[in-house]
């Protein structure tokens, strides 16, 4: 997990980056939690949602938000840890012009980030939102939702009901072929501190699906 130093727009950014092993490898970019709550890039939730893209061939990268760890600036409500996000996929791309399949995944602030980032980049083709913070963050900018994607929420979250998760889909999912899935793990709090593992296995059958679905078209088609 090689350290990589980017300039972002408030000067560096602290990556993690690992290439995958083909030149067209499908490529994710993994957001951290609240910055000003110590969130970070190495979060047990965001490093198991990087080593579960790493495992499945993708180029990954994960970064610090502005004012952690190495990254220089200071914490911006959002607006600028969006400034952030777009930077950092800018390099991402860049690294790799040959894909074609672009996700992005998110832990609470960073799903929210993520998914305002999916309503500006076009080229994100799936996203995985862990926790997110429909009980304090405006996610109206979601009309429709443009991409398919999975909602991880853990049962027992005592900061967001999981009705409040199925409310927001129902809302969001208006746009013709789109699908957004939801996965509840029962007994689970909004960290997941004693259920990872199952809120990976969701994670990981649903990416599985996916990319298995992609893979077979692209068959199809060279065929």
């Amino acid at each position: 997990m090689p350290e990589v130093i980017i300039n972002g727009p408030e000067g560096r950014l602290e990556c993690r980056y690992m290439p995958g092993n083909q030149p067209d490898a499908p490529t994710a970019i993994i957001l951290h939690p609240e910055p000003n709550k110590r969130g970070t890039m190495n979060n047990r939730v965001t490093f198991a949602l990087y080593k579960l893209f790493q495992a499945r061939g993708f180029s990954v990268l994960r970064f610090n938000f502005r004012g952690v760890g190495k990254s220089q600036g200071s914490y911006d409500n959002g607006e600028g840890e969006l400034a952030d996000a777009a930077t950092a996929m800018d390099w991402l791309q860049n690294q790799n012009p040959a894909s074609t399949e672009c996700w992005i995944a998110g832990f609470s602030f960073g799903s929210w980030i993520g998914m305002q980032l999916m309503m500006r980049r076009p080229e994100i083709t799936g996203f995985i939102s862990i926790s997110p913070p429909a009980s304090t963050h405006d996610f109206t900018f979601l009309a429709p939702c443009p991409v398919s994607g999975l909602i991880v929420q853990g049962g027992e979250n005592s900061q967001v009901s999981s009705d409040r998760i199925l409310q927001l889909v129902d809302k969001i999912s208006k746009q013709k072929g789109v699908t957004i899935d939801v996965g509840i793990i029962e007994e689970a709090n909004q960290f997941f501190s004693a259920h990872l593992n199952e809120a990976m296995e969701a994670v990981s059958k649903y990416v599985d699906r996916r990319t298995t679905k992609i893979n077979d078209s692209t068959q199809k088609l060279i065929g």
